[in-house]
């Protein structure tokens, strides 16, 4: 192989961001226990508000982005709900849909949880623009 397009070089930061990911993830686990969340609490809580365009999404929108059935969306937002992180409404354009979003309570919690991830990812120096130019 005279040209590989993966190079030791691209191996060597395709490896340092997967060691970083892993060091971020167990950390993000760590900070959500800490205010009293359970890991899929805090991604349920990011996936509604981190939704583009909006601050609320379908249960069907937040199974996709949590990349879990439908059937476990639903457990984890009742939970959400009684816990008082987050409510549910109707959806007026589809009678066949719930709309989720966050609470004050459960605003207040991920907003302290975003700053603290974004300096831990400081922290970590993850440059996510490299891939972007990196990919052949």
């Amino acid at each position: 192989m005279s040209n590989p397009v993966v190079t030791k070089s691209l191996y060597e930061r395709l490896a340092s961001f997967r060691y970083k990911l892993r060091v971020f993830m167990q950390f993000s686990e760590s900070v959500a226990k800490e205010v009293g969340l359970t890991p899929q609490q805090h991604q349920l809580l990011l996936a509604i508000q981190g939704y583009p365009g909006r601050d609320y999404a379908t249960i069907s929108e937040a199974a996709e982005k949590l990349q879990i059935t439908h059937h476990a969306c639903v457990g984890l937002v009742s939970r959400c709900q009684k816990s008082g992180l987050i409510k549910r409404r109707r959806n007026p354009d589809d009678a066949r849909s719930t709309l989720i979003s966050l609470t004050d309570k459960g605003l207040i919690l991920l907003e302290h949880i975003s700053e603290v991830h974004l300096k831990q990812l400081q922290d970590l120096k993850i440059d996510l623009a490299f891939f972007e130019t990196t990919i052949p």
